[in-house]
């Protein structure tokens, strides 16, 4: 009666293994659904902030909409309209507008 028991127990190898293909294969899918993806985005908004220059039409992230006076390292100066001057912060900013689509 033990001896049929003993002779069907799976091999101890056999059985890490099956435990780790399954983990790594895990570990892959995570990255290249949600890792590598939120990584080309975040690029992105570093390089359209870079881009930005005075003058250029922008969006921040409360939804104001404002022309750039003036811009440093790490504040923009917003023009809303002919009077009102606005400070921000340079990560506040959600997007810009192209120079053809304002005009």
């Amino acid at each position: 009666m033990f001896q049929g028991m003993l002779a069907t127990t799976p091999n101890a190898g056999g059985g890490i293994f099956s435990l780790i293909v399954p983990l790594v294969l895990m570990v892959a899918i995570f990255y290249f659904l949600m890792i590598r993806p939120q990584n080309k985005k975040q690029k992105a908004r570093n390089a359209m902030l870079g881009q930005l220059k005075k003058g250029d039409k922008i969006v921040t992230i409360g939804g104001l909409h404002g022309t750039i006076a003036e811009i440093t390292d790490d504040m923009v100066v917003l023009r809303v309209n002919d009077v009102t001057k606005l400070t921000f912060d340079r990560n506040a900013i959600s997007s810009a507008v192209s120079r053809e689509t304002a005009e």
